[in-house]
């Protein structure tokens, strides 16, 4: 995704939630959100993605490194993976239903954030907000650890740990510059980014489908687990690459009319992207024999190579699979700053993160982001890359589904309370059948992720509680002398 993004002021005065009059209708447990659309926040943006930029968003965010590397990742498992890839492409839907219900309601910057900390206080809203921020600069490195198998098919880089870590790091920190100069007609160019990968994508998971040999496909279940068991870990890795469905949400604030478009965005992206998805795994499955799939660095070549009877074919796909995941990126760097921004204007995050640089992007949240990706990929080649990546995929389903399972508990919360301003009868049902489905959804992939996924992600997890603590004691002292 190409997404560098500006959040310059408005002129005009932000306008007030509507619907909600009362402070402590909106906030019950008496606090006060300080949010793009509240009278005492900073204004919204004045560049509004319509519905064409926010579905591109939301694709763009979806579509980039996972379907060029997570074909390998999976194979172990067997062609099972496909049908995990399916139950996953169903749960991903009703992820971008829920978001689109709960945008209805909080129309503004901060999504996956706001939703929680409105029906359940500070320390939810930060929870959630940490957790994402984890998965943000987690899923970088590990995108930027997935660009080294493409740039080998271009120039060959040798088995030298040191400058494949170096190619990785140029993948971090190229977006992150780019972010740091900030862009301007940010929904032009996601749209025409999009299209760009979008288009070759398609032309393979459909064409690649006649020179299947279904001899390649391999045993059902190759992982010697029990076929749930095989589908819950398949689907816990493959999740990496539906991460970005919650963008819409994320970015609510830069969304014209939000209420409507950002639902209407997520299940369009979401289904866009998943139809690439499941023909393109379908296609790789098909043509890249099963023992050689398992070892390969880039399928998506390899199944290119198998098409085009030579190597041209994959030099080609490499350089888009480059392109798409630097461009994937340049948008995961922005994003990652944007949870924070917002949570730092409300206290629950360290002041710098809110601050904006002169591109109008918060400067410190990508230099955060950039150099917490840099430790990792450092740490990644320092041990085995391969152990590695697989790791920080499954410590990215954590962290990610943690917000998924606040933000879906937030609309079960509003529809059990049933006022009048958030629930409409006539939809009562569908929406509770969804809010109740995501949310098991995400307990099932978080239990799919393993052991050891979920021991780190754990980690990463509690160890913002000190942050929390030391901002809320600051926060409230502060108000207690002020008040004094």
């Amino acid at each position: 995704m190409d997404h560098g993004g500006t959040i310059t002021p408005s002129p005009s005065p932000p306008r007030p939630i509507p619907g909600n009059r009362h402070d402590h209708d909106q906030h019950p447990r008496g606090h006060r959100a300080r949010t793009d659309l509240d009278p005492g926040a900073p204004a919204a943006p004045g560049r509004k993605f319509g519905l064409a930029a926010a579905t591109a968003l939301v694709m763009g965010n979806i579509i980039g490194g996972g379907i060029f590397t997570l074909p390998a990742a999976v194979a172990p498992y067997g062609t099972v993976s496909l049908l995990a890839f399916v139950i996953l492409s169903v749960a991903a839907v009703l992820l971008a239903l829920l978001f689109g219900r709960l945008a209805r309601r909080s129309p503004v910057t901060g999504g996956l954030y706001v939703y929680p900390r409105d029906a359940f206080g500070p320390f939810a809203g930060f929870l959630s907000a940490w957790s994402y921020w984890t998965m943000c600069w987690v899923s970088i490195a590990a995108l930027a650890v997935g660009v080294v198998g493409y740039v080998d098919v271009l120039i060959p880089l040798g088995d030298s740990k040191a400058v494949l870590a170096l190619v990785a790091l140029a993948a971090l920190w190229l977006p992150a510059a780019a972010n740091f100069a900030g862009t301007r007609y940010v929904g032009a160019v996601q749209i025409v980014s999009t299209v760009l990968k979008f288009v070759p994508l398609l032309l393979v998971a459909t064409v690649g489908l006649f020179f299947v040999d279904t001899d390649n496909f391999g045993p059902f279940n190759a992982s010697g687990e029990s076929a749930p068991g095989a589908v819950a870990a398949a689907a816990a890795l493959l999740l990496y690459s539906f991460l970005g469905v919650e963008s819409a949400a994320v970015s609510a604030g830069e969304v014209k009319d939000p209420e409507r478009t950002v639902g209407r965005a997520s299940v369009l992206g979401t289904l866009a992207s998943a139809v690439v998805y499941i023909l393109g795994t379908v296609a790789v499955f098909g043509l890249v024999p099963h023992e050689e799939l398992v070892e390969s660095g880039a399928p998506f070549a390899d199944a290119v190579n198998a098409m085009a009877g030579g190597s041209w074919g994959g030099t080609v796909i490499a350089l888009v699979a480059v392109a798409s995941i630097v461009g994937c990126l340049n948008g995961w760097v922005l994003l990652s700053a944007q949870m924070p921004y917002a949570a730092a204007r409300d206290g629950l995050f360290p002041k710098p993160f809110a601050r904006v640089g002169k591109g109008g992007v918060p400067g410190f949240g990508v230099l955060a982001t950039a150099v917490l990706g840099t430790l990792l990929i450092v740490v990644n080649y320092a041990d085995d890359p391969d152990t590695a990546f697989r790791v920080l995929v499954l410590i990215t389903t954590f962290t990610g589904c943690v917000p998924y399972l606040l933000s879906a508990a937030a609309q079960l919360y509003w529809l059990a309370r049933g006022t009048r301003e958030r629930v409409r009868p006539a939809g009562l049902a569908r929406d509770l059948i969804v809010a109740a489905l995501s949310f098991a959804f995400s307990f099932w992939l978080i239990a799919g992720a393993g052991y050891a996924a979920v021991y780190q992600g754990a980690l990463f997890l509690f160890a913002g509680i000190p942050v929390y603590v030391w901002l809320r004691g600051r926060q409230e002292g502060a108000e207690e002398t002020g008040g004094a």
